[in-house]
């Protein structure tokens, strides 16, 4: 166990007024360990908690950060499924364990979502977080890192479970089908690597900046569109001989990306949704009425996904260090967001070294 009672985090206080500062180190408990962070990462998800409007955040101030790797440091009571030196993988939710939805597998919608005191935890998003020196973590939450894999790219694992949750959802299958991903950020570039090995026949990647269309292009998407050059629907009946997608992944979170989604997916088709949007969106629903389209909205990274998002990185399924594109230090975390928003020099995943 460290002996220092403090430890270096970055703490929201209010809306956009975070600080890198001291801050009490947290002890495991029973069925817990401690964790010497080593690398985190910023997510679309950690711009609404700073702005303070994502659901469940705590009322005072917090540490924020769910997406991390690190370092067992310590072990609470009882734990004997991890060794002190272990590195470590970190998946965001740990369910209540006693809801229904936790029970099915759920723990992502755990119906105690929020409730500290029956054991539900949101790293960083409704209890304190991994961008700080050390975090406590449940062992459900926990991941033995493979040895070919770096902490920088164990970041990316909730990034990467995140679509292969709304696959799961969707049957689990996409092998021989034609999918369909919208938005090239870091999500739809690792669901296009997703559905590639999983066997798809054909991924069309769309999205409207043609640097991270190409990105998607050499991670394996067979056929890309801008959507501000090109017409989103003519091309996908173009590519499918006019049936449309046999499934789409929504991860653009745009204002009509839903709207595309249902105008693009064949018939009985099905749709998953990991895409967070601004605000209320309008689609028009007789589509997915008429046609019987399947709609699975997917939250986090449910079902144990990122143990086997993990394990696909492991096997050379995922690529992650293409993603990455920006390194900073723990305390030049303002200028680390500053960079992922303005998206400055296309940035898309952008790493902290703790």
């Amino acid at each position: 166990m460290p002996t220092s009672a403090t430890m270096k985090a970055v703490v929201l206080h209010g809306a956009d007024d975070m600080h890198v500062e001291a801050w009490p180190r947290p002890e495991p408990g029973p069925g817990e360990v401690l964790l010497k962070v080593e690398v985190a990462s910023i997510c679309g998800t950690d711009v609404k908690v700073l702005h303070r409007t994502l659901m469940g955040q705590p009322a005072g101030p917090f540490v924020m950060g769910h997406e991390y790797a690190g370092t067992v440091a310590g072990l609470g009571p009882g734990v004997d499924e991890f060794r002190v030196g272990d590195r470590v993988a970190v998946e965001v939710h740990k369910g209540c364990d006693r809801c229904d939805n936790c029970i099915k597998g759920w723990y992502t919608s755990c119906l105690n979502y929020g409730d500290v005191s029956k054991g539900h935890r949101a790293k960083g998003l409704t209890c304190d977080g991994g961008f700080a020196e050390y975090a406590v973590n449940h062992i459900n939450t926990l991941y033995r890192l493979p040895e070919n894999l770096s902490f920088e790219q164990a970041c990316m694992v909730t990034t990467a479970a995140s679509p292969l949750w709304a696959i799961d959802l969707m049957g689990g299958y996409v092998a021989g089908e034609t999918v369909l991903v919208q938005g090239p950020g870091p999500i739809g570039l690792i669901a296009v690597q997703l559905c590639k090995a999983l066997g798809a026949a054909r991924v069309i990647l769309t999205g409207t900046r043609d640097s991270r269309l190409t990105i998607g292009k050499r991670l394996g998407a067979d056929f890309t569109i801008n959507v501000r050059t090109e017409s989103l629907v003519e091309r996908v009946r173009e590519i499918t001989g006019g049936r449309g997608a046999d499934c789409v992944l929504e991860c653009a979170g745009g204002p009509t990306s839903m709207q595309e989604a249902l105008e693009n997916v064949k018939r009985g088709g099905r749709i998953g949704v990991v895409a967070w949007y601004a605000g209320p969106v309008e689609v028009d629903m007789n589509l997915a009425v008429r046609s019987n389209v399947r709609i699975y909205a997917a939250r986090g990274e449910g079902g144990m996904n990122s143990g086997r998002s993990l394990a696909l990185m492991s096997a050379g399924k995922i690529l992650a260090d293409p993603i990455i594109t920006h390194h900073f230090r723990l305390d030049q975390i303002h200028e680390a967001f500053h960079t992922y928003t303005e998206r400055i020099g296309n940035a898309l995943k952008v790493v902290i070294h703790v």
